[in-house]
């Protein structure tokens, strides 16, 4: 695996080293050996998978606070999304800044999003699975987000979202 800082710190692109062949590839998705070692240590606790049937859904912007904040990884089993981390921590150098990145089967990259991130993404196919593990067990009722076009954060996203629920359109500005 190789890992690359973004701006934000605690916001890491994974990349994936296949073994390509005849018969296709074969890599490793996550080893908590090799995210230590890289200064990242991850081991997750919980798989969850979303399945978005067309281009355009908008899943986000959610969080979770302290003591409930999570540690995500963030891979697409099928489809292609841009994906996007929103820095939440107020004492953060990089506080309200984002960072975004393709993930897609195509091309095995997953995002490493740190506590203290707002997370979401849009679909930019149909039929697009997007796969989470997650560092701490779900505890319900502790979910929080922000909007997905909140002039806080200036997200350029690469297209205007068709599909959003009505929770995400409508979380307040942030403060």
């Amino acid at each position: 695996m190789r890992f690359t800082a973004t701006d934000i710190e605690g916001v890491v692109i994974v990349d994936l080293d296949s073994v390509d062949d005849e018969r296709g590839s074969f890599a490793r998705l996550h080893c908590p050996e090799e995210f230590a070692a890289a200064g990242h240590p991850f081991t997750p606790l919980q798989t969850s998978l979303s399945r978005n049937l067309k281009a355009g859904t908008l899943r986000g912007m959610h969080y979770e606070a302290a003591p409930h904040d999570e540690a995500k990884l963030v891979r697409v089993a099928r489809g292609a999304i841009f994906d996007v981390a929103v820095d939440l921590r107020p004492a953060s150098p990089t506080y309200r800044q984002w960072t975004g990145t393709e993930l897609s089967a195509a091309n095995g990259r997953a995002l490493l999003i740190g506590r203290g991130m707002a997370h979401g993404f849009v679909t930019l196919e149909d039929d697009t699975d997007v796969l989470y593990q997650i560092d701490r067990m779900f505890e319900p009722g502790h979910g929080l987000g922000v909007r997905w076009n909140d002039p806080a954060f200036g997200i350029e996203w690469p297209l205007a979202p068709q599909i959003i629920s009505d929770r995400d359109a409508t979380y307040p500005d942030h403060a």
